[in-house]
């Protein structure tokens, strides 16, 4: 017997909210985060539910959601609670550019538009192997460190690793970005001024990078970012999200820093 698809859903992070109105089944949302950007129609379609931890698990429950989606252990606490309150909750962990697609696909088939999620994931695809032909001819590769937050100092997460490569740059903590924890990706001053950058690009989640403050670390007037003037911004609602925005806008944003700049 099939399974209706469910028909009022609370979505506790940007993405899925993102997904949802790409395939056309924006209705479906009933409780958003207070982080969505994407699309800027969402926020007047939907009340606020959550942040980026926590969430007002009454409020949710009122809203009757056949499902809850969320993302990742920074929710395991709000999804605990709301599997406490009966509801019907699905996490998401995706890291990786495939698995951010993936998330596509499973979360079109969830609402009967699986055929349509198929074919945004092909155009998702197409754009990154655009950007990746586009780049392929420049003679250099340009050594970034791209930092989450200052303090602690965290490097990139998986999937903006992988768009740093895609974009033409070569992140110096690639390793670490295979971390699936934040404190995985730690790094120390010592560390980014031996792995001398030629590019820093900073997305402090929740607040604007302080280029002048980055300059004015002790020891950092020696790496070729700063004593070439190669800080950028790229904001965190645009790359630290894990939905199609990082893949298309945030993907086209770390090219264009990227084919600006002739490494060092």
């Amino acid at each position: 017997m099939p399974v209706d698809p469910p028909r009022r859903i609370v979505c506790l992070t940007e993405e899925p909210t993102e997904i949802l109105w790409a395939l056309g089944e924006g209705e479906r949302v009933v409780g958003i985060s207070a982080w969505t950007v994407r699309p800027p129609e969402a926020r007047d379609a939907a009340p606020i539910v959550s942040g980026f931890i926590g969430g007002n698990v009454e409020k949710i429950v009122a809203l009757e959601p056949d499902l809850v989606i969320g993302f990742s252990d920074i929710q395991a606490d709000l999804a605990s609670k709301l599997i406490a309150a009966n509801q019907q909750v699905l996490i998401f962990n995706q890291r990786t550019i495939d698995e951010i697609l993936d998330v596509v696909l499973l979360i079109g088939r969830l609402v009967g538009r699986a055929e349509r999620a198929e074919a945004l994931v092909a155009d998702y695809r197409a754009h990154i192997e655009a950007v990746r032909a586009r780049v392929a001819e420049r003679t250099s590769r340009p050594r970034v460190y791209f930092e989450e937050w200052p303090d602690p100092m965290i490097s990139c997460i998986r999937w903006v690793s992988e768009l740093i490569e895609v974009a033409g740059g070569e992140d110096v903590f690639a390793e670490r970005s295979r971390g699936k924890l934040a404190k995985e990706r730690f790094v120390t001053p010592d560390e980014v001024i031996a792995a001398a950058p030629d590019v820093i690009i900073g997305s402090w989640c929740g607040k604007p990078v302080d280029k002048a403050a980055i300059r004015a670390r002790d020891g950092w007037d020696a790496v070729p970012a700063i004593a070439n003037d190669r800080i950028h911004e790229v904001p965190s609602a645009t790359i630290l999200q894990p939905g199609p925005g990082c893949l298309t806008d945030g993907l086209d944003q770390l090219a264009a820093i990227l084919e600006g700049t002739e490494a060092g």
